[in-house]
């Protein structure tokens, strides 16, 4: 067996579903009103886990995330209790890093304290907005000085790395609000911020509003907004790694860049993804069919893809890198995927003369703050391209195999 510091690496995520209210442009699986259920589900994850310790013996977890849902009101006592467990279970480095999600009305001097002490090192707090009327436009449970005070409560139990979550697009939102949203975070010295653009998904009371005519910030405002964001989130020294997030130098999130990188995860709870063990699944979006399943032994699968396909894979890694900073790579590509480089070169370079895609001095490509406002159009087109050079590589191949074999 290879020793401890040979093990390739994973990460765990653990979707804590309960929330005090939902708001208005969730699309997340998250209940309100569930309390009564905690502590079954609490007995439901810690079996889950201690089930997937032996799948993971050969790995060492180097993240940990709780997201939801929010974490923090489900309780620090229980979000201590699965950290326990899981460095009981699994081979947990010591230098892992290990976030919590909170809202600021459920993050209090004392629980944040607890959790600091009982291993957490990084929070993911939703401010989401400094303006008052935005807040209760979307319904969020907390208030700008709740905000504030869940910052100095975290930095009070000596949380040494803290993000900020914020949103543009929100309904009546403008530029001069924007900007004072931001002001504001940046006066809070967070370690990471994370700017989202506000999206309208099916089924949620947004999309209902919407559809009965109420007008939000539009796509080319959102547009204005997050040029800005980026300009002046680079001047105040956070560098943009990924579509949507900015952190000062060493302080980029390690869970997140997982995904974006195709590094493996394993998730749980109701509606968790995983991508480990050459495979990807995700779990039932239920909360009462979770808890079942794991207790009767037969945790219900959403969807599950046993083998990847090579091809697939490739364009994951196109889908994914060029979401972040650190982009793509020719030999990078050629040497995983054993496919041709070329026609994707060629189109990068057609999108660097619109201003959408730039080549780094380390000869990676990467989309630049205009490209990733139209990101998902540039990467379709890369994988349209691939598809074809795919093709007409495999299409030579397929009459030398049927050369002759003609009845």
């Amino acid at each position: 067996m290879r020793n401890k510091a040979s093990k390739d690496k994973l990460g765990l995520y653990i979707h804590i579903p309960f929330c005090r209210s939902k708001c208005d442009y969730c699309d997340f699986y998250s209940l309100s009103g569930r309390e009564a259920r905690m502590d079954d589900y609490q007995k439901a994850l810690l079996t889950h886990l201690k089930e997937t310790a032996l799948p993971a013996h050969s790995f060492s977890v180097d993240t940990i995330y709780f997201g939801g849902g929010t974490p923090s009101y489900y309780g620090q006592k229980r979000l201590r209790e699965l950290l326990s467990a899981i460095k009981k279970l699994y081979h947990v480095e010591r230098d892992a890093e290990i976030t919590f999600e909170a809202n600021p009305d459920s993050a209090d001097f004392k629980s944040l304290r607890d959790l600091r002490r009982g291993g957490f090192n990084r929070i993911s707090l939703g401010l989401q907005s400094a303006c008052p009327a935005e807040l209760e436009a979307v319904h969020r449970p907390h208030t700008v000085e709740q905000g504030d005070e869940a910052v100095a409560a975290a930095r009070k139990a000596k949380l040494k790395n803290l993000s900020l979550d914020l949103i543009y697009g929100l309904p009546g939102q403008s530029m001069d609000s924007w900007r004072h949203t931001v002001e504001h975070a940046l006066s809070l010295n967070p370690e990471h911020l994370s700017c989202y653009g506000l999206k309208v998904e099916e089924g949620t009371p947004l999309a209902a509003r919407v559809a009965a005519g109420e007008v939000l910030p539009d796509d080319d405002a959102q547009a204005d907004l997050y040029l800005w964001t980026v300009d002046r989130l680079a001047q105040a020294g956070y560098e943009q790694y990924e579509i949507s997030n900015f952190a000062r130098p060493g302080f980029a999130s390690r869970h997140n860049l997982r995904y974006w990188l195709l590094k493996p995860y394993a998730g749980f709870g109701p509606g968790a993804h995983s991508d480990f063990g050459g495979r990807r699944y995700a779990w039932v979006r239920d909360l009462e069919g979770y808890i079942r399943g794991v207790l009767e032994g037969n945790v219900p699968l959403l969807d599950s893809e046993d083998l990847i396909p090579q091809e697939e894979r490739s364009s994951e890694y196109l889908m994914l890198s060029l979401r972040t900073a650190h982009g793509v790579e020719e030999w990078e590509y050629r040497g995983r995927y054993f496919m041709d480089f070329a026609p994707l070169e060629e189109r990068l370079e057609e999108f660097a003369v619109q201003g959408w895609a730039e080549k780094t001095r380390e000869g990676r490509w990467r989309l630049t703050p205009k490209g990733f406002l139209v990101s998902n159009q540039l990467i379709g087109d890369l994988m349209e391209r691939q598809e074809r050079s795919r093709l007409s590589e495999l299409l030579p191949r397929v009459r030398e195999q049927f050369q002759g074999k003609r009845p």
